[in-house]
């Protein structure tokens, strides 16, 4: 780690020694970052890639933090975050977002373009980089539906591009998943359309969320995939588990799909939660629960 150090000191690369993860996820949950690492561009971020393999430390992108927990005793290693890798470029029809940007940012754009096709991620609260890495999708929409491409450092450092079909975008899974990649922008495909309807559309999308959804609690979203014929929500309420809680880990009152984190909730309240509803969903239903939460850090 002293090596990793020394070669960010050396490029001025900014980064931050035993960061707080809770200041950076959106559960509000999470020990220290050994070190975080916050490059100013796509060359300095590659750089960091490059120095962390050379020295041989774990390494962690970080987007906006959103579908994540980390353990309460943190992260061994290099925490590196996207958050200044945030542009978004429009030409005619098509959108070229980096891996930082906020959904909310690219869908703003593109509605100010007068491009249709994004509405449904209004208010996933969430990066490029995180929704392409997981094709996010809600009310209908998945990013798969508008991808064209994405550009890509590999495991060994070069720089590719890929189109949308090779991307292995399926539900809550890409290519990217089972791999070391690093996703750097991605290009969207959009039709022209209305702005007042896009507008519309956006706010109503947006206005379900708050109906629906626990928004005014620490969450990371939806907390398990859509079993096949089924709404994991729907199984969790009829097994009785509304409003159950581990410490300071609650299953919503407002949406049983949604584990919070009502004040104090540690890693492992969450933990320990989201075992008790796969068990009492198991053994109600038969029906094998998997988590859309990626767990981070050192258990």
């Amino acid at each position: 780690m002293i090596d990793f150090i020394s070669k960010l000191q050396k490029e001025n690369i900014s980064f931050i020694k035993d960061e707080p993860m809770n200041k950076h996820t959106s559960f509000k949950i999470g020990g220290n970052a050994q070190v975080f690492v916050i490059p100013n561009d796509y060359d300095q971020l590659r750089q960091s890639l490059a120095f962390a393999k050379e020295t041989k430390t774990p390494v962690f992108i970080l987007g906006n933090g959103s579908n994540i927990l980390v353990s309460d005793n943190g992260i061994n290693g290099a925490v590196i975050s996207t958050e200044k890798l945030s542009a978004i470029i429009t030409e005619d029809r098509k959108i070229t977002a980096f891996a930082g940007a906020k959904l909310s940012a690219l869908c703003i754009a593109a509605k100010d373009n007068s491009l249709t096709g994004l509405e449904f991620a209004y208010g996933i609260p969430g990066t490029v980089g995180g929704a392409v890495y997981m094709n996010a999708g809600a009310y209908g929409g998945e990013m798969k539906d508008v991808i064209q491409s994405v550009t890509y450092l590999s495991g060994n450092g070069e720089l590719i591009t890929a189109n949308a079909d090779e991307l292995d975008l399926s539900y809550r899974h890409s290519r990217f998943c089972d791999k070391d990649d690093v996703i750097i922008s991605a290009e969207f495909s959009l039709e022209r359309g209305d702005k007042t309807q896009i507008d519309a559309l956006m706010k109503d999308i947006l206005q379900r969320r708050v109906d629906k959804q626990p928004l005014n609690y620490p969450s990371a979203g939806s907390t398990f995939k859509r079993p096949e014929g089924y709404f994991a929500g729907a199984l969790i309420e009829s097994s009785g588990l509304k409003g159950v809680s581990v410490g300071g880990a609650m299953v919503s009152e407002k949406h049983a799909g949604f584990v919070i984190n009502t004040g104090d909730a540690t890693a492992n309240d969450i933990f320990e939660l989201v075992d008790h509803i796969k068990k009492k969903v198991l053994e109600d239903h038969g029906v094998s629960l998997e988590c859309e939460i990626k767990f981070i850090g050192e258990k």
